[in-house]
């Protein structure tokens, strides 16, 4: 399983098909930010968005959206807090800011969030 620090630092990007998005790290998801939506809310409902943690990838639906290609605009970002598998959830050093970028041809790039940018509360 690759860590979320590798994937930053190499680079290493994830996929995406559709309505799904592929990471390579495996993550609790604590926010979402997609188009105008702030999601902190992933039961299983056909709203917003929800995600599922494996062994060595994580995979993310957004129940509202057909095709992400469709959706986000080249400019436009998804931005996501989440705390690693194996990490302290309750510990806020722990908390990941990350944004998700589409490159096309099913490929997002998956960078971090500097500090002092503006992000959400």
């Amino acid at each position: 399983m690759k860590k979320l620090n590798e994937v930053l630092e190499n680079k290493i990007q994830g996929l995406y098909y559709g309505n799904r998005v592929l990471l390579p790290f495996a993550a609790e998801v604590l926010k979402l930010i997609y188009r105008n939506d702030i999601i902190t809310d992933f039961s299983w409902k056909k709203k917003g968005a929800r995600y599922k943690i494996y062994d060595d990838y994580m995979e993310i639906y957004f129940c509202e959206t057909e095709d992400l290609d469709r959706e986000i605009e080249d400019y436009d970002v998804i931005k996501m807090v989440v705390v690693e598998k194996g990490e302290d959830l309750f510990d806020f050093k722990n908390h990941r800011r990350i944004d998700l970028r589409l490159l096309g041809k099913h490929k997002l790039a998956i960078e971090k969030v500097e500090d002092e940018m503006l992000f959400f509360e």
